[in-house]
């Protein structure tokens, strides 16, 4: 499976009809296939919504898509509202496979780590070898790597029942000596390659998104 994360800007104080009009339009769209997830940010950069797509591949993206804007109700009419749109593929871990429909949040925290180019196996390593302990304290949305758009990314998103029951965990886990991987790695002797950026935000999910 391959997930495309489609990033929008949207202008400020339009939310709420953005995601009126798309949930109207997604009721056709679902038939060609379904969402993994809808989200709009809360805390970070604001005025946005993120939509994730599931495909077996490139190929059955195209198709579907191309299938989905034949059918004349696709792509929802918020154009007007745009700013910016960005898409990225993304790979799920080997180790990790995204969870089914239904209630995780509704808070959502989205971290990319970005690294320098040749960093993925030591990555996929030692988080092999650490998310075993950290899902004693709570489990992911998503765990996965960037292989179109902004490269040697690594995305994992993690639900939460508010921000304090996020802080709560992430505490846990850490003092626990479970998290963060780099922390696992240097306990046990293993080398840990740095990330060269980070980015985060907390999003929350629509009426409509499968993923709430």
């Amino acid at each position: 499976m391959i997930y495309e994360f489609r990033t929008y800007d949207i202008k400020p104080g339009s939310q709420a009809e953005v995601e009126k009009r798309f949930g109207e339009a997604y009721e056709t769209r679902k038939k060609y296939s379904e969402l993994f997830a809808f989200w709009h940010t809360e805390i970070g950069p604001l005025n946005q919504i993120i939509h994730v797509w599931g495909y077996k591949d490139l190929e059955e993206r195209h198709r579907i898509r191309s299938e989905a804007v034949k059918s004349g109700n696709w792509p929802p009419k918020i154009a007007e509202y745009l700013v910016a749109q960005r898409s990225e593929i993304f790979m799920p871990a080997p180790f990790f496979t995204p969870p089914a429909p239904g209630k995780m949040g509704p808070y959502f925290e989205m971290r990319t780590y970005t690294y320098a180019s040749g960093a993925l196996p030591n990555v996929l390593e030692n988080w092999s070898k650490a998310l075993p302990g950290r899902t004693q304290f709570s489990k992911p949305c998503f765990i996965g790597y960037s292989e179109l758009g902004g490269l040697n990314k690594w995305l994992h998103i993690w639900p939460y029942a508010s921000v304090d029951e996020r802080n709560a965990v992430r505490d846990k886990a850490r003092d626990a000596g479970a998290w963060p991987p780099s922390a696992l790695a240097a306990k046990e002797g293993r080398t840990s390659i740095p990330y060269v950026a980070q980015e985060n935000k907390i999003v929350m999910p629509a009426k409509f998104s499968p993923i709430q």
